[in-house]
């Protein structure tokens, strides 16, 4: 019996699935989701809330969108049963962070913030929370942080926990409310499995994570900000799972 993977690479403007047959890797369908929201840079599409340079955000329900789209097309496009599919994989560009509350839900779906512009997703290209990472920049390098090291010597804003101090800083309430900030692709598993896991690639670069040391110390996030003494404690949550592990298996 023919078995079949589905593939989904969520980009910066369209979300596209391709279905293949896992015994030659012959493509049998793809299927294709514009983000009805698209990137948000100058004001949220919903409600115009007017955005401050260098933003760039994303509405998570476009990705909902994109599962619920484009996996039945390439599978009635293929005649492929669901019986016969042996494995989902996603990808996104990293860092693409949300908040999100205890069960996953991100807060820019409650009505409290739906005109708070970093409630929302921040994008990978989000690149507002500059001065952020140079303050976690200029720390490091005084405390002789060794990470900076395997990251080549520079936080980029672009990277989660620039983002996490910018939301903390900016919009305490959003921080206050958040219960985890995830990685778009791990937030994606976890809605498909119902078990929330981080990739370790995405860790690894975009969030200072080291198999043998984990995340950046207390005293660094400390030395930076004492609220961010316990970002990690806090708004993280392990397992860190390896490529090419299985995160869990697709519920109901």
């Amino acid at each position: 019996m023919a078995k079949y993977t589905i593939g989904i690479d969520f980009g910066s403007l369209s979300g596209r699935a391709v279905l293949s047959d896992v015994a030659d890797g012959r493509e049998l369908a793809s299927a294709v989701l514009d983000y009805p929201h698209a990137v948000m840079d100058t004001h949220l599409k919903d409600c115009d809330t007017l955005l401050p340079p260098n933003y760039a955000l994303q509405d998570p329900a476009d990705y909902l969108a994109v599962l619920e789209t484009t996996i039945p097309k390439v599978m009635a496009d293929a005649g492929v049963s669901p019986a016969d599919v042996v494995g989902i994989a996603v990808d996104f560009t990293c860092c693409t962070l949300l908040p999100v509350d205890a069960d996953g839900t991100p807060l820019c779906f409650k009505e409290e913030f739906r005109s708070t512009p970093l409630a929302y997703v921040l994008l990978w290209k989000h690149h507002a929370a500059q001065k952020y990472a140079d303050r976690m920049n200029e720390v490091a390098r005084e405390r002789g942080e060794a990470f900076l090291s395997q990251v080549g010597g520079v936080i980029s804003s672009e990277w989660e926990f620039p983002k996490i101090y910018q939301v903390l800083a900016e919009a305490p309430e959003v921080y206050e409310k958040a219960r985890y900030f995830m990685e778009a692709a791990d937030w994606i598993t976890w809605m498909l499995c119902g078990e929330q896991k981080r990739s370790y690639q995405f860790a690894a670069y975009k969030a200072l994570y080291d198999k043998e040391t984990g995340y950046p110390t207390e005293d660094y996030f400390a030395a930076v900000d004492e609220r961010l003494r316990h970002v990690v404690r806090d708004k993280l949550t392990p397992p860190v799972v390896g490529l090419g592990d299985r995160v869990g298996t697709v519920t109901a």
